[in-house]
């Protein structure tokens, strides 16, 4: 897994928790008393589960 800056980090889990509210399907086991979005989106992405990729944009060199 390639390393993330925590914007990244907080964008990936706000979007994850948002999918989860609105009834995406969860991609890991959850506890009986989870039920908070944003802490069942912190583990699928401590798990590593999540299809979700980074596109960075290289820098121009500009002569």
């Amino acid at each position: 897994m390639k390393e993330f800056t925590k914007f990244e980090v907080a964008r990936i889990i706000g979007a994850r928790a948002l999918q989860l509210s609105m009834g995406a399907p969860l991609l890991i086991k959850r506890e009986k008393d989870a039920y908070n979005t944003v802490i069942l989106a912190k583990e699928e992405f401590k798990a590593g589960v999540l299809p979700i990729s980074v596109n960075r944009p290289n820098p121009v060199k500009v002569e």
